[in-house]
């Protein structure tokens, strides 16, 4: 029994990829293409898109909306969990990035379930919102720019049904939210947002220190 998480050292982590992921060839792929990027460290670990896979299962989501897709890892984990008739409207504001992400979308046979729109996530919301479908989605991921996370989770909450799940990435920023030194705007916006979900009384919580720590937070 251990009364607190352990550290992950290498030996350990590697030992956790062996005996519990299933990543197909194909995201292998993806994965290792994007790691040559420039920003390549955007990309969630696979152990974390398993997880949210699995997540989508048990909560049987159909529809999602991802905040934030870059080259498309997530989605990918992600629909290949949705059923057929599943939907994702992935949020994104490059063409370069997404691109790769609709060649493995391609290749998968699950593009018809992505729903992908090149501008601003708060436009897409808000219009997601002024169109009535409000409490319609099942699941958010919200992996953008940290400046605007309060605003994407508010959005996120009102669009998820009550049950529906909100997993928030990046919550602990590679330890710089107890890092005094640190700051700057985003560091400054993960932690207000960490402490309003911590007493928000409209979703039930849980911080999981899975890749760069992932909140969960579901709708009451």
């Amino acid at each position: 029994m251990a009364s607190r998480t352990l550290p992950l050292t290498e030996p350990l982590y590697d030992y956790l990829l062996k005996v519990s992921l299933r990543e197909p060839p194909l995201l292998a792929r993806l994965r290792e293409e994007t790691e040559a990027l420039p920003l390549a460290v955007m990309q969630i670990s696979p152990e974390q898109g398993q997880f949210m896979a699995l997540l989508v299962e048990l909560i049987g989501a159909r529809r999602m909306l991802e905040v934030g897709t870059f080259t498309g890892y997530s989605a990918l984990c992600v629909a290949r969990a949705l059923p057929a008739e599943g939907q994702i409207v992935a949020c994104d504001v490059s063409a370069e990035y997404t691109d790769i992400a609709r060649r493995y979308w391609a290749e998968a046979g699950i593009a018809d379930k992505i729903d992908l729109r090149l501008a601003p996530a708060l436009d897409t919301l808000d219009a997601l919102l002024d169109d009535g479908q409000a409490g319609t989605f099942d699941f958010a991921f919200i992996d953008a720019d940290k400046e605007n996370y309060n605003g994407y989770y508010e959005r996120c909450l009102a669009l998820l049904r009550k049950g529906g799940l909100a997993a928030v990435d990046n919550v602990l920023w590679n330890g710089a939210v107890v890092d005094p030194v640190k700051q700057d705007s985003d560091t400054k916006a993960i932690r207000e947002l960490n402490l309003q979900l911590h007493t928000d009384q409209r979703v039930s919580l849980s911080l999981v220190p899975i890749g760069d720590g992932l909140t969960l937070a579901r709708k009451r």
